[in-house]
C-alpha cells in the first residue's frame, strides 16, 4: 500500500489575536478566515494575517498542524463532531500526509516557496478553551510547525511537492 501524498488541507489567515498575549484575560473575537490560497512574504509573514510584520525575523511568520493530530485529538478527548474545528489552533496551513516535526531545523520548499523550520508550535493553555478540555497536554510534542518564510510566493488548497 503506498504512502499518501502530501497535501493542504486548509489555510486560514486572522487580522487579530484571540489569544496571543491575553494570559488571564478573555479572549478576543477576530476570525479566523479560511482561503484558498495565502501570499507568502519572504521575512514578514502572510499577507493579511496578524503576524505579518509582527517582528523582525520572527521564527512563526507561518504555522502548521497536521490533521491527523487533531483528529486523534478529537477523538481522544471525545470531540463531540459539531465541535471539531480545524480552525481552533489558529495555525494558518493544515497539513495532510507530512511530518511536521522532522522539518524543524531545516530549510524546506513546498509549491515553490522556501522556509525554515524553526521550532515545535507548542500549545498553549488556550487549546483548553478553543478545543476541549486536556488539548493542551494532549498536543505536547505534536503541536505543529513554526516556521521563517524565505522566498516570496503563493501557498494554495490541495496536493504539494515538499522538497529539502
Amino acid at each position: 500500500m503506498s504512502t499518501p501524498s502530501p497535501r493542504i488541507a486548509q489555510l486560514f489567515i486572522s487580522p487579530g489575536h484571540n489569544f496571543y498575549g491575553r494570559s488571564g484575560q478573555p479572549p478576543l473575537d477576530h476570525p479566523t478566515v479560511a482561503v484558498e490560497s495565502v501570499e507568502c512574504v519572504a521575512g514578514r509573514g502572510l499577507r493579511g494575517d496578524r503576524f505579518f510584520d509582527y517582528k523582525p525575523d520572527y521564527r512563526g511568520q507561518i504555522t502548521f498542524v497536521a490533521r491527523e493530530v487533531l483528529e486523534a485529538v478529537w477523538r481522544d478527548l471525545e470531540v463531540p463532531e459539531e465541535r471539531r474545528d480545524v480552525s481552533a489552533t489558529r495555525r494558518n496551513v493544515v497539513t495532510e500526509h507530512l511530518d511536521l516535526l522532522a522539518l524543524i531545523g531545516r530549510e524546506f520548499e513546498i509549491s515553490g516557496v522556501r522556509f525554515r523550520g524553526s521550532e515545535e508550535c507548542k500549545p498553549c493553555a488556550w487549546m483548553d478553551e478553543a478545543i476541549a478540555s486536556g488539548a493542551e497536554r494532549r498536543m505536547r510534542g505534536q503541536g505543529g510547525l513554526r516556521a521563517r518564510i524565505l522566498s516570496d510566493g503563493e501557498l494554495r488548497v490541495g496536493p504539494i511537492e515538499v522538497r529539502s
